[in-house]
């Protein structure tokens, strides 16, 4: 590792095209299947690495809470423990995902710190051995590593990757954070959902006739969350991503993605964002190594 080595990275925010809840397992947690799409809402890391001690410190444009339990740190000390490795780091996160939404924010950090601390840290881990380490960390942190879009399905681990047409989105936040145990533990989720294909996906629209099952519940306890999504579906078929809160709509153009941006009440904040051909982490280190 050369010393004061830096990494830039993009960590992207993701959606869930549909997310079904197939039953709750003996552990508590849930078997789900879902499709994920990466998008343009990024995320920015810059990742310094320390030759000279093992610290690890982490420092950020907004306020997130103890430190101690971010999972970018949690990432970051987790991979030294894996390695054995004598180096430390120092990661400047600049967040521009809402916190709390539904989005993957913190997975997807977490996901860009162990992808980059395994390139700078010259540990040589596989992808696949880093989605094991992020399995234990995140369910959703595994698909940050892979990147693109995929069918996801058990805890969130078993990942089968997928090639959608690149699409224009508006992805609304009501400025209202969602923990996610609140919406799986209540007791009025549904959770008997039918498993789907692959095959029946593609060969649907996922707008019509794909659903969140735990949009019910986000509504009911977040009225804010049915409100904003209530507006935007005047413009289409808006549906709620991950646990929530926030609320996205397919739509044809980024004109059209724009015009719905700038048309929206200014309690809510709204972001216009492709999808497809989004850079996956190792895609992004790849490309700077051959700039270098």
């Amino acid at each position: 590792m050369a010393i004061g080595s830096v990494l830039s990275l993009l960590a992207p925010a993701k959606l869930n095209l549909f997310l079904h809840v197939l039953g709750r397992r003996p552990d508590g947690y849930h078997d789900l299947q879902s499709v994920f799409r990466c998008i343009s809402l990024f995320d920015e890391l810059e990742i310094e690495a320390r030759a000279t001690d093992r610290r690890l410190t982490l420092s950020c444009n907004v306020d997130l809470g103890d430190l101690q339990d971010n999972l970018v740190l949690r990432a970051a000390a987790l991979l030294q423990e894996k390695s054995n490795t004598r180096f430390g780091a120092h990661v400047i996160l600049k967040k521009r995902i809402p916190v709390g939404a539904g989005l993957g924010g913190g997975s997807s950090d977490a996901a860009a710190v162990l992808v980059g601390l395994n390139h700078l840290w010259s540990l040589e881990f596989s992808a696949a051995e880093l989605q094991r380490f992020g399995a234990e960390l995140g369910a959703d942190i595994p698909f940050f590593i892979q990147g693109g879009d995929a069918w996801v399905t058990g805890l969130g681990e078993q990942i089968e990757a997928l090639r959608l047409t690149e699409s224009w989105y508006v992805v609304a936040y009501p400025n209202v954070m969602i923990p996610t145990a609140k919406i799986f533990s209540d007791p009025d989720l549904t959770r008997d959902a039918e498993p789907s294909t692959i095959a029946r996906f593609l060969g649907s629209r996922a707008a019509d006739v794909w659903r969140n099952d735990l949009e019910a519940v986000a509504v009911r306890r977040y009225p804010e969350v049915g409100q904003l999504k209530n507006w935007l579906s005047r413009h289409g078929a808006a549906k709620m991503s991950g646990s929530g809160s926030a609320v996205f709509l397919e739509v044809a153009s980024e004109t059209e993605a724009q015009a719905v941006v700038a048309e929206m009440p200014p309690q809510w904040q709204g972001f216009k964002v492709a999808a497809g051909g989004i850079k996956s982490l190792q895609r992004q280190i790849s490309e700077l190594d051959e700039e270098n």
